[in-house]
């Protein structure tokens, strides 16, 4: 045992407790898109981003359960080697179609892809410019790749402008990347005006639709949101409205090619499982049979916003900003009293002084949920 480790990690804990900034695991049955049981009680769940219902879907888990009696349950390798599974590819035909993009690379994780695409075309030397409040993986996947990071202010089109025309130059690769909807904030970023200032200063432009995909936009229409941006690395998962694991990066076909065989959390990791590739192009089939599932979590969220006088919902996700982390976790507390899930967000994971409520609607939330849990929140606005 090293003691001094366990020391460390100790003091390191009671700092955050003392802050109200310890985070703990909390067992959770997911008992459908919406129910779950968590300490013993049945409670609907605001905190899930399984946006369509579909990780619970007939269809998505027969596939699933086909591909594992197929194929068993396991990739068996890194993809060069023996893990590229069939199912792979036409899961990546699937998803470049629907980002209109001529190909495609599957991911483990939405974390891996931004960690590992990033040092692929970047290096010492290089420029990433960034979201200031661009995801976690984002911000990993620009340090390792030792080139030069600098933040722009929020969705600030004219901050990164002046970023872009100070720092670009000397015959350096530059790459602009952000979101297209903030997993904390549920806004969306003005890509069109980005694309165009991508253009102009010979930058490439990334962007993580994670949040939005299947989402913003409706139905098999949501991949092509922005039709007039012009996206070099478009970004996504199939763990929020897909409904399974896993993560995907649209481009060209020479720029997935040499993705394929040059980025490490590609060329140094197991193939994702057969049944999560069946799961995610099963529900693709299904989001593009009924538009009107894909339509309804945006729908949820601006009813809510309606009935508590906020600014109408760009996206599923809606944060009720109480400020220091104590209310964020006293509000979550009486909101699960009160059978509704929507589990505090706190620093690190958002900036000091706005510790939120993250709600995030789903396809499956029914109308008097969604009233009800306006209801629940009023009090907390107020305050």
């Amino acid at each position: 045992m090293n003691d001094t480790l366990t020391d460390f990690a100790q003091a390191k804990i009671e700092t955050l407790q003392a802050a109200s900034l310890k985070r703990s695991l909390a067992p959770t049955h997911r008992l459908d898109g919406v129910w779950v049981e968590r300490g013993g009680r049945r409670l609907i769940s605001f905190s899930c981003n399984d946006y369509l219902g579909l990780s619970h879907h007939p269809k998505v888990k027969a596939a699933a359960i086909r591909a594992i009696e197929t194929h068993g349950t396991g990739a068996g390798a890194s993809r060069l080697i023996t893990g590229d599974h069939p199912l792979f590819a036409e899961l990546e035909s699937k998803l470049a179609a629907w980002k209109g993009a001529e190909a495609a690379c599957v991911f483990g994780s939405g974390y891996l892809a931004n960690a590992g695409v990033i040092p692929t075309f970047l290096g010492p030397g290089d420029l990433v410019v960034l979201d200031e409040l661009a995801h976690a993986c984002i911000w990993a996947g620009a340090r390792l790749a030792g080139a030069a990071v600098i933040a722009f202010r929020h969705n600030d089109v004219a901050d990164l402008a002046a970023k872009l025309a100070e720092s670009r130059g000397g015959g350096r690769r530059a790459l602009v990347a952000t979101e297209g909807v903030f997993s904390m904030d549920g806004d969306l970023a003005p890509l069109h005006e980005i694309s165009r200032l991508c253009r102009a200063h010979d930058a490439w432009l990334l962007v993580d639709d994670a949040h939005g995909l299947g989402v913003v936009g409706g139905g098999l229409g949501a991949g092509r949101v922005f039709p007039e941006a012009h996206i070099d690395l478009a970004v996504g998962t199939l763990s929020k409205a897909i409904g399974g694991y896993g993560a995907y990066v649209c481009g060209t076909g020479p720029v997935i090619d040499f993705i394929k065989t040059r980025t490490r959390t590609v060329v140094y990791s197991t193939g994702l499982p057969p049944a999560n590739a069946a799961a995610a192009i099963a529900a693709l089939e299904v989001i593009e049979a009924e538009p009107e599932r894909a339509a309804a979590p945006l729908a949820k969220a601006r009813a809510f916003c309606a009935a508590l006088g906020l600014p109408d919902a760009q996206s599923a996700v809606v944060p009720i900003i109480l400020g220091e982390a104590q209310a964020a976790l006293a509000a979550a507390a009486a909101l699960e009293e009160a059978g509704l899930l929507a589990v505090p967000i706190r620093p690190p994971t958002v900036p000091d002084g706005t510790a939120r409520l993250r709600i995030a609607f789903s396809a499956l939330h029914p109308d008097w949920a969604v009233e009800r849990l306006a209801e629940a929140v009023r009090p907390w606005l107020r305050r």
